[in-house]
């Protein structure tokens, strides 16, 4: 699942980050309401979180923007003010949830995983794709003869890969949903990690492969029979 992060307190970004990251999201993090805006229009986000004080641009005219363009990404604002006045225009400005800083990480993480629940399948936490299942809280893939647990990297190409069956996705465009947009990795990451998939599939006995369409990208498909 990836996150947009604006939170212009960097030691508080880097903190939220590492704590999405240990829990298997993907997130781009930025410092300031016009950079996130610039992210939202060109990225593809599961969720966001947004300060309300940034510089630029504050959070909740960066929250009224996006929702005025039609973009109904989920969105959790963190504020240091607690008035209910202020939570109440944050969520009339078309807000999903907030929180007050400063919070517990366990409850950051309940917040976003319930928010986000309708969008899983309507509150299903498995992804089921031919003789796959993949469970979204465990990171367990199963398949017909055993169950593996998927590293973050390798349960996010999954979990892309099954939420998107049959359609085609570029390297490029893994690295730009896995690994962010700004990142430094080189595009040979996304064909290790793709290897790590497969071998993977092999081990618990899935018909289900990962093929590559040259110059196009990637498909999860069901073996030929």
């Amino acid at each position: 699942m990836r996150i947009l992060l604006a939170e212009d307190e960097r030691s508080l970004s880097k903190a939220i980050t590492a704590i999405l990251t240990k829990n298997n999201f993907s997130v781009d993090p930025v410092y300031d309401g016009e950079e996130a805006l610039r992210y939202m229009k060109t990225g593809e986000y599961d969720a966001a979180i947004f300060d309300i004080m940034m510089p630029k641009m504050d959070g909740i005219t960066l929250l009224k923007t996006i929702r005025r363009s039609g973009d109904l990404t989920p969105v959790l604002m963190l504020t240091a003010k607690s008035t209910v006045d202020d939570k109440v225009e944050g969520l009339d400005s078309g807000a999903n949830d907030y929180l007050t800083k400063p919070f517990d990480s366990k409850e950051l993480l309940a917040r976003l995983r319930a928010m986000t629940r309708v969008q899983a399948a309507k509150g299903d936490n498995i992804l089921k794709f031919g003789d796959l299942t993949l469970d979204r809280t465990t990171c367990d893939l199963k398949g017909p003869k055993d169950t593996v647990k998927l590293s973050g990297k390798e349960y996010q190409m999954m979990e892309y890969l099954m939420n998107n069956p049959r359609l085609l996705i570029s390297a490029e465009r893994f690295m730009d949903r896995i690994w962010g947009i700004d990142s430094d990795a080189d595009i040979s990451v996304v064909w290790t990690f793709l290897s790590y998939l497969r071998k993977k599939l092999q081990a618990i006995g899935s018909a289900t492969v990962i093929r590559a369409y040259r110059g196009q990208g990637y498909a999860l498909e069901e073996k030929d029979p």
